[in-house]
């Protein structure tokens, strides 16, 4: 498409989640790539402006950048079906899904692919149960949250009860999963139907303790490395799990897939992410580059498949 041919299109970041800070990051990084490209694109953050304005300022088109709940977990996919706006991403249905780790779970677990064991948490649990269940270290992060907000990593007896009652304050539905060690990578897909695309795997390699919020965005010793360092067998198995899982949970557009190995090298579904960050740090771009997309032109695509129902 011609960049003419988008017309008016509202740049969707900022927002009021927990994610904010690296909305706006993202935001500005796709609003700066469209206008390189001569798209007439504007800033519209949500947190201050009525999206009904959206309709009356005459907007064609949304790019949804906006990280976390209100943007990523199906609400404003909803409010945009409602003006007819078409929109970036993964509908409804896909969105809400896709926020929710837990639902997610059991989608995928009812499709038989494989996600690594987990048990939901309450404060009545059996913390000592779970520990036995799941072993040491594990993970505990609320199932509605993204970022790395509230995840604390599990490493010695005792110290559930306090990181429970951590992801408790972001969300009433926590979850504990098992620590995997054989590495953690990132799938990015592109597109739709079927020209969909799985991207080169990124490997992540955090200086931190894990990939928490701030090796995801304020570190430079992250390690990223794409090539992945897979064989070429092992990398087209990653892919074709993450489309899969992608595809079940009915997304559409673009997304991430996150995916962790055990110690014998089978990959296990961790977790989906229907409108991944686009900062200097982010992963999507990253593979983009890999796959020879330049950041302005995979902004561009991205745009090309926006969507209404």
């Amino acid at each position: 498409m011609s960049p003419e041919a988008f017309g008016k299109v509202a740049v969707l970041f900022g927002g009021s989640s927990a994610e904010r800070d690296v909305s706006l990051k993202s935001g500005n990084a796709v609003l700066a790539a469209l206008r390189s490209k001569g798209v007439d694109a504007h800033a519209f953050d949500p947190a201050g402006r009525d999206l009904g304005d959206l309709k009356r300022e005459g907007y064609a088109r949304a790019f949804v950048i906006l990280h976390g709940r209100g943007g990523e977990d199906g609400t404003v996919q909803g409010a945009l079906e409602l003006l007819g706006i078409p929109y970036t991403g993964s509908g409804v249905m896909a969105s809400a899904l896709g926020m929710d780790k837990w639902r997610t779970k059991l989608l995928w677990q009812g499709a038989g692919l494989p996600v690594p064991d987990y048990a939901l948490l309450t404060a009545d649990s059996d913390f000592g149960a779970v520990e036995r269940q799941l072993g040491l270290p594990l993970f505990v992060k609320p199932a509605n949250e993204g970022s790395s907000v509230g995840v604390t990593k599990v490493k010695a007896h005792g110290e559930l009860p306090a990181a429970y009652a951590e992801a408790a304050r972001h969300d009433p539905l926590v979850l504990a999963e098992r620590f995997l060690s054989g590495g953690e990578y990132t799938v990015a897909i592109l597109g739709k139907g079927d020209d969909m695309q799985a991207l080169p795997a990124v490997k992540i390699e955090p200086a931190t303790e894990f990939y928490d919020y701030e090796a995801k965005y304020l570190r430079n010793d992250t390690r990223y490395l794409c090539p992945a360092g897979l064989s070429a067998e092992a990398e087209a198995e990653m892919q074709f799990l993450a489309l899969r899982a992608f595809r079940i949970l009915g997304c559409r557009g673009w997304g991430r897939v996150d995916v962790l190995l055990d110690a014998d090298h089978k990959p296990y579904l961790l977790e989906i992410n229907t409108a991944p960050g686009m900062t200097d740090h982010s992963l999507v771009p990253m593979a983009a580059r890999a796959a020879g997309i330049a950041f302005p032109d995979l902004c561009l695509k991205v745009l090309e498949l926006a969507h209404v129902g």
